[in-house]
């Protein structure tokens, strides 16, 4: 066939063996897909989540950043425990001596004592002995134109007596409340002086008398004292009753 429609023939029939081999690049299936060789099927659901994968390796420090602003202070907590004590430590300097404080009120201290001494010879019997050397006497407790202590403070007191004894024996006793209480009796030794006491811790109450006295005859008043001999009787207050204000 000639002329131009031989002419388009002749090219139709040359680009079909090439257009069959451009259309066959662009459908080919996609091997992986079990219809491969023939249509697509619908597509599948989708898997199960995988675990999870390990943790990688700690990245490398970074840089020190700046300080942050200060934040509120938080509120009070509990107390705790207290703690086992420490050890002592060493011990500091004195300190300066501080100022001298306020007088205080000071406690009324009771006080009845008496100490004298005989300035007669043979003091009669059966009657106090009046002691008429005064030691001391400071409160006036003890009356030296009778012999006898007064008690004016109720409490315990103590009493004790002294006594030389020459020319004669002696037998005294000391009364309370025209009581004796205790007694005492020294033979004389002829040539010589001899020496008689005796003590004792009495209750009083106020009012009480205490003495010294002679008993029995006239021949038991050896009581004696001279410049440089001395028979002396004493008392004193050792502490008053609680009640006492």
């Amino acid at each position: 066939m000639r002329g131009p429609a031989g002419f388009l023939l002749c090219s139709l029939l040359l680009m079909a063996p090439h257009c069959r081999e451009m259309a066959a690049e662009d459908i080919q299936p996609d091997p992986k897909t079990p219809c491969a060789n023939w249509m697509g099927g619908a597509p599948g659901y989708p898997g199960h989540n995988g675990l999870p994968g390990r943790d990688g390796k700690d990245g490398k420090d970074g840089l020190k950043g700046e300080k942050g602003e200060e934040g509120m202070q938080g509120p009070k907590g509990d107390r705790g425990e207290i703690g086992v004590p420490g050890q002592e430590g060493t011990r500091g300097f004195p300190g300066y001596p501080g100022q001298k404080g306020e007088k205080g009120e000071g406690a009324f201290v009771y006080r009845s004592a008496f100490s004298v001494g005989l300035t007669e010879r043979a003091p009669h019997p059966n009657v106090p002995i009046r002691f008429s050397k005064i030691f001391y006497n400071e409160q006036s407790h003890y009356d030296p134109s009778t012999g006898k202590f007064l008690c004016s403070i109720p409490g315990t007191y103590y009493f004790a007596y002294h006594l030389t004894v020459y020319l004669t024996d002696v037998k005294v006793s000391l009364y309370r409340k025209d009581k004796a209480v205790i007694f005492t009796y020294d033979q004389f030794q002829k040539n010589n002086v001899d020496q008689a006491s005796g003590s004792v811790l009495l209750h009083l109450s106020s009012g009480d008398e205490v003495w010294l006295q002679v008993y029995g005859e006239g021949d038991n008043n050896g009581v004696y004292a001279d410049n440089i001999n001395d028979s002396t009787f004493m008392g004193f207050l050792l502490y008053p009753d609680p009640d006492v204000h």
